[in-house]
């Protein structure tokens, strides 16, 4: 029966006390999902009432149970934003995760497992609502198929054909970046050493002949997104940013090297995100948008 009740023996504390071991890894679904942090804290909370309501004394596998709920969950929150579509789903970045290097936070170390750079985000981003489910459950989580067509409600063939679908597009889009972090900081280094000089054949040297830099901001109420294809492009475009150089600062973007741009005020201008990949930048993501930075804690690099 559902409801209220608990499993006999387990009283509402051992019940906070399970769900609560699952949080972590709820989040790290919902923000796959979801690309949004604000609302994948409120699909797992759901996940938490939906679990709350619930009997689930014969329930076998807890975790895969909550990871099934939380799906479903995010499954109508993208159908919904799909449907309410005000801009292509290809434009908006989703929120970066940002962290200092050689600082050790559990909670981030989770919720960003499997190098779930911002250049990957972004292609997720580009996904159908079904797509995205099916990629994200069965290849970031091994959720099977079978579990995974009752939420999309389609074959489990049906499904499978969608994870290979998207996965295509995520291995043409966000190729995989190098893990050697020392190796990923190198390349930004150098980017930003040719940025300050205006060294144009040094910009074109450290970046990849096919890279793409993705824009995302506002100017006033009205959304700019900029998307630059190409070494030459993005090389001429970055000499432009030679004054914020000395306003630079380090930072881990989603687990991977990148930059935040605090002026002189001490207001967060933009963060830079950099998918390197054999030692060459293949692509820069770039977050302009005041609102947005505003939500963004930005004092762990005010030193």
């Amino acid at each position: 029966m559902i409801g209220n009740s608990l499993p006999a023996g387990r009283p509402a504390d051992a019940r906070t006390g399970l769900f609560e071991q699952h949080r972590s890894h709820l989040r790290a679904v919902a923000y796959r999902m979801l690309g949004s942090l604000s609302e994948a804290e409120d699909a797992v909370q759901e996940t938490w009432l939906r679990y709350d309501r619930t009997d689930t004394s014969g329930v076998e596998n807890l975790g895969g149970w909550l990871t099934t709920v939380v799906g479903r969950i995010c499954l109508n929150l993208l159908r919904s934003r799909a449907q309410r579509r005000e801009e292509s789903l290809e434009s908006r970045m989703p929120d970066p995760v940002l962290g200092r290097e050689g600082v050790v936070d559990p909670e981030q170390e989770v919720l960003l497992a499997d190098s779930v750079g911002l250049a990957l985000m972004v292609v997720l981003e580009s996904l159908s609502p079904a797509e995205r489910v099916a990629f994200v459950l069965h290849d970031m989580f091994q959720v099977p198929f079978e579990e995974i067509a009752p939420l999309i409600e389609k074959t489990s063939a049906a499904t499978r054909q969608l994870a290979s679908r998207a996965r295509r597009k995520v291995q043409g889009q966000a190729p995989a970046p190098d893990r050697d972090l020392a190796r990923q900081r190198a390349a930004v280094d150098a980017f930003f050493a040719a940025t300050r000089t205006g060294d144009l054949e040094a910009l074109l040297s450290v970046l990849d002949p096919e890279v793409v830099l993705r824009a995302d901001g506002d100017v006033g109420r009205i959304r700019q997104t900029v998307v630059l294809s190409g070494a030459l492009t993005v090389a001429s475009q970055a000499v432009l940013y030679r004054s914020l150089a000395p306003y630079v600062r380090p930072a881990l973007i989603n687990g991977a090297a990148g930059v935040v741009v605090i002026g002189a005020n001490g207001k967060l201008v933009s963060i830079m995100a950099f998918t390197v990949v054999d030692g060459t930048i293949a692509a820069i993501d770039v977050l302009t948008d005041p609102e947005r930075l505003r939500a963004l804690d930005v004092t762990p690099f005010e030193n």
